[in-house]
């Protein structure tokens, strides 16, 4: 399976050292984990992904080579982040995460040529598992972000991105809460509900 998804990428855009993969190089992935994302956000800004075509009516649900190996390569760094979530130094963590949403935002906003879409454009398509990134993420964030940030982080990707599985994801980012996380987080969705009215 990495073979196929390493033939989907050119060779110039691929950053994946194979010896790393070895168990013997654990370590050294582990720790050019932060490198690895900063390399695929200056790449992906940098359009080296984007690859088009012609649409048709015959080809409108197809990808790019370059958008399948932008997916995979997405994915594979949110699964090392989550991977990682128990040892790695949290606020370098933190910033590995912050890097790849901050790289889906860009797409579903359409403010950055990342990626080709042939038909309707947005990062639901890249396929991130949301059940399984969010929880690591939501630990890493609590041993980083103070109170405010935690809660307007959290309520905000939420929002963007999976609002489905919102009010599940909540309860989960409750529980690893500070208590004043946990405040901040009750008042930033209070703040987002309508006024409730006094009864008579």
């Amino acid at each position: 399976m990495l073979d196929d998804a390493i033939d989907l990428v050119p060779p110039a855009k691929r950053s994946l050292d194979l010896r790393r993969v070895r168990p013997d190089k654990e370590k050294a992935r582990m720790a050019n984990l932060l490198a690895d994302a900063k390399a695929f956000e200056t790449a992906s800004l940098a359009g080296d992904y984007y690859e088009s075509f012609n649409v048709n009516s015959k080809n409108f649900t197809e990808k790019s080579r370059g958008t399948t190996g932008w997916i995979a390569e997405c994915r594979r760094l949110l699964d090392r982040c989550v991977e990682q979530a128990k040892t790695a130094d949290p606020a370098e963590l933190c910033q590995a995460f912050g890097i790849l949403f901050g790289l889906l935002d860009r797409i579903d906003d359409g403010r950055e040529d990342i990626i080709f879409f042939a038909d309707e454009a947005g990062a639901w398509q890249v396929g991130v598992d949301w059940e399984k990134v969010l929880p690591p993420w939501f630990n890493v964030l609590s041993a980083t972000a103070d109170p405010e940030e935690y809660g307007r982080r959290i309520v905000g990707l939420l929002k963007h991105h999976y609002a489905y599985g919102s009010a599940r994801m909540l309860a989960v980012a409750r529980k690893i809460a500070t208590p004043e996380q946990r405040q901040a987080l009750r008042n930033r969705r209070a703040g987002a509900r309508p006024p409730r009215t006094a009864r008579s």
